[in-house]
């Protein structure tokens, strides 16, 4: 485990990432000592109208090309270090073919699969969490990500398992694997048996008004004891001063749980080191 990977970061290509942009984000990676940055600009085809309402958003995908084209030029700035193409895709329900219209579209070097939003809502502003407790609201997330990434298959990284509980309102804070043992057995078979990783997104396990979510090894060491080989190290950063945040700390923390190298992607191709 020599190198390390921010596999999970935005830039002005993102409808939040005005604070930064792949140039400056990719020289603070090289300025951190990182093999690699990868761009996962934000891909969700449908909006909840609540959400729309707090920002006036419209459809979140991003301008592929353009991305791609900037990143092109910020590789021939930085030869040291590989900058890649990613794109975080929305899971949703309602789009699924209009994914998979995107994804066929273009080339990617890495494709993350998320959850952002779900019942209309979205978690971010609170209204997902109205009338659930926190073991329903956290089940009814895991349960959505795995119906939606085993849907779709075609992606590489399942991204940051644990975004329901960065904003919820409840005490319990963290998610547990002996809570979710059942959708969390099925979530790992899948990623180890189709060689898939699974993300530490760095972002979540940081203070939110008091609550400071925890990464619960207990999940780690049952991916690996499911098979599962592939971790990747995310930031979800969305400004150049987040680049690369915590990562010599669960980089160790994976180690510890018995990973001893890490995934990131080249043109769709697990590389792990």
């Amino acid at each position: 485990m020599t190198r390390l990977y921010d596999n999970h970061n935005h830039s002005q290509f993102s409808f939040d990432g005005k604070l930064a942009s792949v140039e400056t984000s990719a020289r603070a990676a090289a300025a951190a000592g990182l093999g690699g940055i990868c761009f996962t600009d934000h891909c969700d085809l449908y909006v909840p109208a609540m959400k729309a309402e707090h920002e006036n958003l419209v459809p979140e995908q991003f301008d592929i090309k353009a991305q791609q084209t900037e990143i092109d030029r910020v590789r021939g700035l930085l030869p040291g270090l590989s900058v890649s193409k990613g794109i975080e895709i929305g899971l949703q329900k309602r789009c699924r073919e209009q994914i998979r219209a995107v994804l066929s579209a273009h080339g990617f070097d890495q494709v993350t699969a998320s959850v952002h939003y779900l019942e209309d809502t979205d978690p971010f502003w609170g209204g997902y969490y109205k009338g659930k407790d926190w073991k329903t609201a956290y089940g009814h997330y895991l349960e959505t990500i795995y119906e939606e990434m085993t849907w779709l298959g075609d992606f590489d990284v399942m991204g940051h398992f644990d975004y329901v509980a960065r904003y919820a309102p409840y005490p319990q804070c963290s998610i547990f694997y002996r809570d979710f043992h059942d959708i969390f057995d099925s979530m790992f078979k899948y990623l180890a048996e189709n060689g898939k990783a699974l993300e530490i997104n760095t972002k979540t396990y940081q203070d939110y008004h008091g609550r400071t979510p925890v990464l619960d090894r207990n999940i780690l060491l049952r991916f690996k004891e499911l098979g599962g080989e592939a971790i990747s190290l995310g930031s979800d950063s969305h400004n150049p001063e987040r680049v690369g945040d915590k990562f010599r700390e669960y980089a160790e923390f994976a180690r510890s749980c018995g990973f001893t190298r890490l995934a990131h992607f080249e043109n769709r191709k697990l590389i792990l080191e």
